[in-house]
């Protein structure tokens, strides 16, 4: 029966087209996961003071309960892409992501679903992306850096508190453009997301509608083993008399041997005097050979609510995609009432 169905599926997928196919690719990871103080928050809903529910005013009551701090932790994702390239060249891509994740605030387990769609147009040094896309700075060379643990909990960009533009794992996400092109050492990109924001007004009993339009833009150069990048990035307030939140991030990256490191600064203009201000970070991994590379990663921002991550984690690799991944770190914030001990391990494997 498994021969069939794939013999079928190749026939559907090369029909009409000599270029065409269909691929399949992802991993799972699954482990133990610790958060010091686990808690899950519960929020009871109804109409509210206007009546009507999904306004400011329609939580009922919200209630904060402790669980267990060592749960289960598991990721299955599977990426499916449609590819077709023309005689002249041109090819388009077309992805969905199947994805299931437990529920991180109590350890049960969550259903799979597809995401929203992202659909490529390449040539050349040029790409362009449209529907569920990442925009410039979830793009952005060494944005990432060498994140920490089976489930990446920790980064050097903890401090970085503006909604950027991003690619969605679980959801439809934005419906937007992000073009790039890359020619030698040098490439560009820029996003658009044409969105809108509701604004809603004292007690809940209006609405307003506003503009809410993000944009961004990059350049990323490599020479020799550096790599550094730039990336900004606007949203429109939409109001009256409020400045555009915006962020400003600049990135090097570079490779010495068995050596890997990466520095990030970045101006968090969200205009919330919590979370305004400037985030920096860095990164390393280094090979001890013996398949075994060790991670660290600290992440902090001068604003009080930002969010400071420092990390240190190990891999081993298994051969034939698998690998034994974890580490531990610290979160603490200055507006935070404790800092919070997070660790995990368990093993990944990709296909």
């Amino acid at each position: 029966m498994k021969k069939v169905l794939f013999a079928s599926t190749a026939l559907i997928a090369t029909a009409g087209v000599a270029a065409a196919e269909v691929n399949f690719s992802g991993y799972g990871r699954f482990g133990i996961g610790y958060v010091e103080d686990r808690s899950e928050t519960t929020i009871v809903r109804g109409p509210g003071a206007d009546g009507l529910n999904g306004t400011a005013d329609d939580v009922l009551a919200r209630s904060t309960a402790q669980t267990d701090d060592v749960i289960l932790v598991s990721r299955f994702r599977l990426n499916i892409d449609g590819i077709a390239e023309t005689d002249g060249g041109v090819r388009f891509e077309g992805r969905v992501r199947l994805q299931a994740d437990e529920d991180a605030s109590n350890g049960e387990a969550n259903s799979a679903g597809l995401n929203g769609a992202r659909f490529s147009v390449i040539y050349g040094g040029l790409r362009v992306d449209a529907g569920n896309v990442a925009g410039s700075f979830d793009n952005l060379a060494n944005y990432y850096g060498n994140e920490v643990g089976l489930e990446l909990f920790a980064g050097q960009y903890s401090g970085v508190d503006y909604n950027f533009l991003a690619y969605s794992s679980t959801g439809s996400g934005a419906n937007a453009v992000f073009f790039q092109y890359s020619v030698g050492d040098f490439s560009f990109g820029a996003s658009y997301d044409q969105a809108q924001a509701t604004v809603i007004g004292a007690g809940g009993t209006t609405s307003t509608t506003v503009d809410a339009d993000r944009w961004d833009i990059s350049a990323t150069y490599t020479f020799n083993n550096i790599t550094a990048a730039v990336a900004y990035g606007q949203t429109d307030a939409g109001v009256a008399g409020v400045s555009d939140p915006s962020l400003t991030v600049l990135t090097l990256g570079g490779e010495w041997g068995d050596f890997s490191g990466t520095l990030f600064v970045a101006d968090d203009a969200t205009q919330v005097a919590s979370t305004d201000g400037t985030a920096w970070g860095l990164s390393a991994a280094y090979n001890l050979g013996a398949a075994t590379t060790l991670l660290f990663t600290y992440g902090d921002g001068n604003a009080s609510a930002d969010t400071q991550q420092v990390a240190i984690g190990a891999i081993y690799d298994l051969g034939g995609g698998a690998s034994l991944r974890g580490g531990i770190g610290r979160n603490d914030c200055d507006s935070c009432a404790s800092d919070t001990i997070v660790a995990d391990f368990g093993a990944q494997f990709n296909f």
